[in-house]
């Protein structure tokens, strides 16, 4: 456990936000609420890690983009990303995905990517999707 978050590496997350779903196009996504630089508006399904995460309906945890291949980049000083699906269990339907960047490599671990699971689970739940 970090003492402070100027300590861990989370105080390197350079970019937090969602993808959803294309409601006029289920084969992408498009960019929702963020807090970053500008990034990129649409996201092939299957494309990048976003669009891994959704089609494969798993986690993306990577330790350091330059080894993802076909990684996006929307900001040269991400290093590492987790990328959580936001799938409705029940149904299988995807309805987006939870994006986060870190400048560090390894930023993020099996621990973050439990408590982002929980996250999109109770996302699930709690949204009117």
């Amino acid at each position: 456990m970090y003492k402070s978050l100027e300590s861990s590496p989370l105080s390197k997350v350079n970019w937090a936000g969602f993808y959803v779903v294309d409601p006029k196009d289920s084969s992408q996504l498009i960019l929702g609420p963020f807090h970053g630089q500008v990034a990129c508006q649409i996201i092939k399904i299957g494309k990048g890690v976003c669009g891994t995460a959704a089609s494969s309906r798993e986690t993306q945890l990577v330790k350091d983009v330059e080894k993802f291949p076909g990684h996006i980049a929307c900001d040269g000083d991400t290093k590492s990303e987790i990328v959580v699906p936001i799938v409705d269990k029940s149904s299988g339907k995807v309805f987006g995905v939870i994006d986060i960047d870190c400048q560090e490599l390894e930023g993020f671990d099996e621990e973050d990517q439990k408590y982002l699971e929980i996250l999109a689970e109770k996302l699930i739940k709690y949204c009117k999707w």
